[in-house]
């Protein structure tokens, strides 16, 4: 018996040291340096071997969970003084920043009975971007924004909008619009089109206080307003517009001046991936003095908060009429479905309990659980129609102080957004 252990021990130590040499083995990396959450990225892992020992490795790449990184466990045999390449992927599923610190690479000895381990250093980065459901709404709107530039048969008159061009009039023109002049020198009615100013500015303001730590559908109220930000980028860029991002809570967390058409959701994404709904109130006193420092002109502000009570938006209410005085100025106001659902009266209905009941109704007659069922329902619907009441009563006091309130599920929010540029867009309000 002593004899085979000390034959085991042996062939161990041996298969050890006939192991490759990790101290001189190289990862190399070539992967995306962004990714999209909820989609698959793919990238390569090359691992060089310079040692005078074939390498038998089973490789393990240190990235954290969220990141959806595969295959767990890679097998490479890379042959003295050659490389070999493995493809991997992402498929990240919460976005933010990850890194991973290096590889862990076990090399096997050639009996495969044991093996040497090390850590290599090949730190990476990978900024996982939020998801941009909201880009299916980005052609209907920019549709909609052709017919206001006159790309499409369809002449739309904006107010405040810039002269296009003279064209023949038409049954259904503004008579507004007939320019007198060229209709002496043509003798015949012409009009003026008009266009949509460009190079307006748009100032988008994501709330990441306490505002978006709110849940609603599994999801925090600051998704909802990320969302809100890329679609309404992406839409003001196409539209020749300037649009700028802030991210603030108790402090400006984010800053994006200057994006293009062309890097808009890139840039505004980038920004975007670390934010989180923190606990502290926003400081929105701090908001007109943000919007200046972007631009000292007429620009649209764009509030991506919650409008809930009169406590909790007392300081947002308190801001907007120093905002509207210069600027046009649209506040976003999240509705939870469970709410309305309860407010309405619809609820899934209740099942009976199948085992004993312990506790305060144990032991009561059927008719006096019933009772209980239907107060608690009379409670949750007044809970829920006062919260409603609530929220439409700060968006009243928005409008009075001249903002306008874009309202609706977290689905619905992001293209009402939209639609609330496209209107000012049209109305000269930029």
């Amino acid at each position: 018996g002593l004899a085979w252990v000390g034959v085991v021990v042996l062939a161990t130590a041996l298969d050890v040291l006939l192991a490759a040499d990790l101290g001189r083995v190289r990862v190399e990396r070539r992967m995306p340096r962004l990714a999209r959450r909820d989609t698959v990225a793919d990238g390569t892992l090359v691992l060089a071997n310079d040692g005078p020992r074939p390498l038998r490795a089973l490789v393990r790449d240190m990235w954290e969970p969220s990141t959806g990184f595969g295959p767990d466990r890679i097998r490479l045999t890379v042959p003295s003084g050659e490389r070999r390449t493995a493809r991997v992927r992402f498929a990240p599923f919460r976005r933010g920043r990850r890194r991973t610190a290096g590889v862990a690479v076990r090399a096997f000895g050639p009996l495969g009975l044991a093996a040497r381990q090390r850590v290599l250093s090949a730190p990476a980065e990978l900024v996982v971007t939020p998801p941009f459901r909201s880009r299916r709404h980005l052609p209907s709107r920019l549709a909609r924004l052709r017919e206001l530039d006159g790309e499409t048969t369809l002449q739309l008159r904006g107010h405040g909008t810039e002269f296009d061009s003279l064209r023949d009039y038409v049954r259904g023109d503004d008579v507004r619009s007939i320019d007198w002049r060229a209709t002496a020198r043509r003798q015949d009615l012409v009009v003026r089109t008009w266009r949509p100013e460009r190079d307006r500015r748009v100032v988008v303001v994501v709330d990441a206080g306490r505002a978006g730590a709110g849940r609603i559908e599994d999801e925090p109220r600051l998704d909802t307003f990320i969302e809100s930000a890329l679609l309404l980028g992406a839409l003001a860029a196409a539209a020749g517009d300037r649009v700028d991002l802030v991210v603030l809570d108790d402090h400006v967390r984010e800053r994006v001046v200057g994006a293009t058409r062309t890097d808009v959701v890139q840039r505004f994404g980038e920004a975007l991936a670390q934010a989180e709904p923190g606990l502290a109130a926003t400081d929105w006193a701090t908001v007109p003095a943000v919007v200046d420092a972007v631009t000292t002109a007429r620009a649209l502000v764009v509030l991506l908060s919650g409008l809930d009570s009169v406590g909790a938006s007392g300081d947002l209410l308190a801001v907007l009429p120093r905002l509207t005085a210069r600027h046009a100025v649209v506040v976003t106001s999240v509705t939870d479905p469970a709410v309305a659902a309860a407010a309405s009266g619809d609820r899934e209905p209740a099942t009976e309990p199948r085992g004993p009941t312990v506790g305060r109704g144990a032991g009561l007659p059927a008719g006096a659980a019933r009772g209980g069922a239907a107060e608690r329902d009379v409670h949750r619907r007044a809970a829920a129609e006062r919260t409603l009441l609530d929220a439409e009563g700060v968006a009243d006091a928005a409008r009075r102080a001249g903002a306008e309130v874009v309202r609706g599920v977290p689905t619905a929010v992001p293209p009402l957004v939209a639609d609330a540029y496209i209107r000012a867009k049209a109305a000269g309000r930029l």
